[in-house]
């Protein structure tokens, strides 16, 4: 019995034993697979997600429908002519002259295609002040931002010839040039400062060069592995610029962690006296246990993506999940080898400026700030409980009130870009004129006359609903046996407005219209469509993926510590943290309370994607904190410590890691809280804000209150679990260092031992 207990019988233990006496073998195998994970990747080439893929309902069969007929839907553009003054109108001669100099200066480019002059196409405002110019980019819409220069030169040059008009150009194209072109360099900025960040705050944790780079290289190169990967996965799972930069966020802020967690270990065990492979075998027994429980929840989080039935959402799902397995596998296996080789000489690179810490040797580095509020905490552990749970729902509540929706331009990006003024004056003459409905008709014979007469009717009705004023476009693709419709939906960038006046269409007019006729499809799509199709997709999905992932995370933790006390406060304690998150989100971007204070601006609302997103990513990182914390407990209490004395000595000797690795992760999101896109902004301060509230406020005051308040049944496991897999594979850090002095693995209530 004595044997089987103190035998080391972790994956983590066996891989960590197995490194540190193989060292270069475990070095070269990572360096191979790095090398040959990113030369297959660039060979085989990633396949993006297609627009026909990313939204769901009709969306997804209007474009299915136009990418099957092989139709290329050229880049728009539309040049605004609006009179300055309500003197001069459409009709006067200075107004027409301007329309015609704009015609034959675009047309001059030599870059475009379909001129169309308002007083042909009917796109003059009701007032008669502002009238438009449309046309299309010659070559693929993907490009056209690339060539859209000199047309926007051919308009600035109209413009100044008349300086009593406002002649602004406005669409796909020129969106895409001018966004890229303000904001193109913010998530490369975000991203390059991202490392610096981590390895300046590593710096001050460790206080060695040498120290501070070893996680940095492995996240690193974590990370590179995993972009090959994606190349290859791509050929299964379409991947997307999104997913990437999703990936390099957890990336960074997961492969930065564990090895934090496993080198803070080993140099404390160090301090404590040991020598290099005793304390390297502890830090693989003991942190890298913690690591591989931690790495397998948040894998097992990022999969709940894979739920949502959204290509984009299944692709930073599958990315952050390949990208969390690498940064696990590394820390377990590659970094003892590195430690193993590099000895003493971790310690290299010492900065003289910073003192270097002593770590005692009962309570590793342990925090004198930690060590008087867990004093306290656990004087009244009721009282902290109470006012920490209290505090969250608090900070919680303004989440009862979220809105989300997606984000119009001006909410995205502000009204000070001159194309987002653009944008609103265009709505504002011609209500729902940028972003019209597009109907997607196809049918056997498109010339067919009931077919015809079918698009006759819906143009009529559609205006005559009061779903559009018009006017309605039709093109007709005969070889393809495809009508484009484009109705103009009233309500414009109120998105509530047109949202009515699609429903209109998809309700009202297209049954009484084209879905009379046999054999013909009729899906409605466009930017409003396309937002209410997600938003639809994404609210279906809420369920299966919060189920998923609290099933599932709830079994890890039950299997890997056999308590079911354990699994349930896991849970509840991470929900608090997202509550709290989403909370934050509300009261700031939502209402706009304090968002001067993170360079922000109260914009109604939450953008659709985020609460599920954010749900995902923070239940996954949020175990990182709890594994560790909760894993030292548990290893105090298998050394003979009682559960009151052992949640002191595991949060105060885990204070100074968690410290450290909630900063680096703060700041790494933090960093995207500065881009300019409110989104982004939304999402890195959620992120960031969920983090620093789960490593103070959680972790240091709820945990420890709540499992001293529940005693001995923290390690409560029903008999009638007690057939459940055991995957604690938890060692004695004494009998790892001293195999021959036996186990001393307690017992305990029920029969099961307890374990680290």
């Amino acid at each position: 019995m004595r044997n089987r207990e103190t035998r080391v019988r972790g994956i983590a233990a066996r891989a960590g034993g197995w490194s540190a006496r193989h060292r270069w073998a475990a070095v070269g195998i990572w360096v191979l697979f790095v090398v040959l994970a990113t030369g297959l990747g660039s060979a085989a080439g990633r396949v993006d997600v297609k627009d026909s893929d990313q939204m769901g309902g009709e969306t997804h069969t209007a474009a299915r429908i136009v990418e099957d007929a092989g139709i290329d839907e050229p880049a728009g553009e539309t040049v605004l002519i609006q009179a300055k003054s309500g003197a001069v109108k459409a009709t006067d001669a200075e107004f027409r002259a301007a329309v015609d100099a704009v015609v034959t200066a675009v047309e001059g480019t030599g870059e475009v295609t379909g001129v169309t002059s308002p007083y042909d196409a009917k796109t003059i405002s009701q007032d008669g002040r502002s009238a438009l110019v449309q046309f299309d980019m010659r070559g693929e819409a993907d490009t056209a931002g690339e060539r859209v220069e000199p047309v926007l030169k051919a308009v600035e040059g109209v413009q100044k010839e008349h300086e009593s008009l406002r002649i602004e150009e406005i669409g796909g194209a020129s969106m895409m040039k001018t966004f890229d072109d303000a904001f193109g360099d913010d998530f490369k900025k975000a991203e390059y400062s991202a490392v610096p960040v981590a390895l300046g705050i590593l710096l001050v944790a460790f206080g060695a060069l040498v120290a501070a780079l070893v996680p940095v290289a492995l996240a690193i190169t974590a990370i590179i592995a995993t972009m090959g990967l994606m190349g290859l996965v791509s050929h299964l799972q379409p991947m997307s610029e999104t997913a990437n930069s999703v990936m390099l966020l957890v990336g960074l802020a997961v492969g930065v962690d564990y090895c934090l967690f496993y080198l803070r270990r080993e140099r404390e065990e160090r301090a404590a006296g040991r020598d290099a492979q005793t304390a390297l075998r502890i830090a693989a027994a003991t942190s890298g246990r913690a690591i591989v429980v931690s790495g397998v929840t948040v894998c097992v989080a990022m999969a709940g993506m894979l739920f949502t039935g959204i290509a984009e959402f299944e692709a930073m799902g599958l990315a952050s999940l390949m990208v969390v397995a690498v940064a696990m596998v590394g820390s377990v296996t590659v970094l003892p080898a590195l430690l193993s080789l590099l000895g003493e000489r971790v310690e290299k690179g010492r900065l003289p400026f910073l003192r270097r810490r002593r770590p005692s040797g009962s309570t590793g580095e342990g925090s004198r700030f930690w060590t008087a509020v867990l004093k306290r905490v656990l004087a009244k552990p009721l009282l902290a409980a109470a006012v920490a749970v209290g505090a969250l729902l608090a900070v919680a509540a303004p989440a009862l009130g979220m809105k989300t929706q997606n984000l119009t331009l001006d909410q995205e990006f502000g009204d000070a870009l001159p194309i987002v003024q653009t944008y609103n004056r265009v709505n504002e003459a011609f209500p729902g004129g940028s972003d019209p409905a597009e109907v997607v008709v196809k049918a056997d014979d498109i010339n067919a006359p009931e077919v015809r007469a079918a698009l006759a009717d819906f143009r009529e009705r559609a205006i005559g609903s009061g779903a559009s004023r018009g006017p309605v476009d039709i093109t007709v693709h005969d070889q393809q046996n495809v009508a484009l419709v484009y109705v103009p939906l009233v309500g414009g960038s109120d998105q509530d407005k047109a949202g009515e006046s699609l429903d209109k269409l998809r309700d009202d007019v297209r049954p009484a219209t084209l879905g009379k006729v046999a054999g013909v499809e009729a899906p409605i799509t466009g930017q409003v469509a396309g937002n209410k199709d997600f938003n639809d997709q994404l609210v279906g999905s809420v369920l299966p993926v919060f189920a998923f992932v609290v099933v599932f995370a709830f079994l890890l933790m039950l299997l890997s510590f056999r308590s079911l006390t354990v699994a349930l406060t896991s849970i509840v304690l991470n929900l608090l943290s997202v509550g709290a998150a989403y909370g934050i989100l509300v009261a700031v971007f939502q209402h706009g309370w304090g968002a001067s204070l993170v360079g922000a601006e109260g914009v109604g609302a939450i953008i659709t994607w985020l609460p599920l997103f954010l749900f995902v990513i923070l239940f996954g990182l949020s175990m990182d904190y709890h594994v560790f914390v909760v894993s030292r407990i548990r290893e105090a209490r298998l050394r003979g410590r009682s559960t009151r004395d052992a949640i002191q000595h595991g949060v105060v000797t885990t204070a100074g890691v968690v410290t450290s690795a909630a900063v680096i992760m703060v700041a790494v999101f933090a960093i995207f809280g500065t881009l300019s896109m409110q989104s982004m902004k939304q999402m890195g301060v959620g992120l960031a804000a969920a983090v620093l509230i789960d490593a103070t406020i959680i972790r240091g005051v709820l945990l420890p209150a709540v499992m001293s308040l529940l005693g001995e049944r923290n390690w409560y496991l029903p008999k009638w679990l007690h057939r459940l897999p055991d995957l604690t594979h938890d060692e004695s850090p004494e009998a790892i260092a001293s195999p021959e002095r036996g186990g001393e693995g307690e017992r305990g209530e029920r029969g099961e031992r307890v374990g680290v």
